[in-house]
């Protein structure tokens, strides 16, 4: 059914992911979008669930997490208005690969795979934008993934550090997190975040309170992030 999509979600075809399709297919995906409504506390799926949506975040905080296999909680990221996520269920619908919870009331879009392959079917020369879609976020994931695994810790803990700042709204740069949180956002023990954070303490980079982290030193946390002989 034909909606008016609200100003964010336009944006965010204009300016996100979808960024690079043609106009055509921007304008397909807008008239495709359904909203939800998420409450505090509310699931959206859960990690192994049958995936067949990507979806944008127009209000509201996400929390995306996974299971290990010894059942430790690992939080993965924190996304908030204007991130999308789902994008390869797309295009290849499958088990999700984590679990999203609504971390305060949410409002997201969703785009469903059969309702974009029904409109392929209909206008079939959309496959190739398409393609080169999908291929693009695959190369940018890759990226992700050998981010993840290769940089050293302290540099993996300044960016995510780094990010959560600039992407959750944190004021005065007062992180509200604990250390073990920290560890959880990127998959290391407890107490190799503490032994670097101490280290950061010390050298007056950052401040460390219960269950708070403040940057006092951004540039030089940001020199951090960017080396690669840290």
């Amino acid at each position: 059914m034909p909606h008016s999509s609200p100003q964010n979600l336009k944006r965010l075809i204009e300016n996100g992911f979808l960024s690079n399709a043609s106009d055509v297919l921007k304008q397909l995906m807008d008239g495709l979008a359904t909203e939800k409504k998420l409450a505090k506390g509310e699931v959206l799926f859960e990690q192994g669930d049958p995936g067949e949506t990507l979806y944008a975040i127009g209000s509201g905080v996400l929390e995306f997490s996974v299971l290990s296999p010894d059942g430790r909680k690992l939080i993965l990221d924190v996304m908030q208005e204007g991130a999308i996520f789902g994008e390869i269920s797309l295009f290849s619908p499958g088990p999700r690969t984590a679990t999203v919870v609504a971390l305060e009331a949410a409002t997201v879009w969703g785009i469903k795979n059969a309702d974009v392959l029904a409109s392929l079917n209909e206008r079939p020369e959309l496959g190739v934008d398409m393609i080169q879609l999908a291929g693009r976020r695959m190369r940018w994931m890759g990226q992700q993934l050998r981010d993840q695994v290769f940089l050293p810790l302290p540099m993996r803990l300044a960016q995510k550090i780094l990010y959560l700042v600039k992407h959750n709204g944190a004021q005065d740069d007062l992180l509200k997190l604990s250390q073990a949180e920290l560890a959880e956002f990127i998959g290391v023990s407890r107490e190799s975040v503490s032994k670097t954070l101490a280290i950061w303490k010390r050298d007056g980079v950052i401040d460390l309170g219960r269950g708070t982290l403040r940057i006092l030193e951004k540039e030089n946390l940001k020199k951090i992030a960017e080396s690669e002989t840290i």
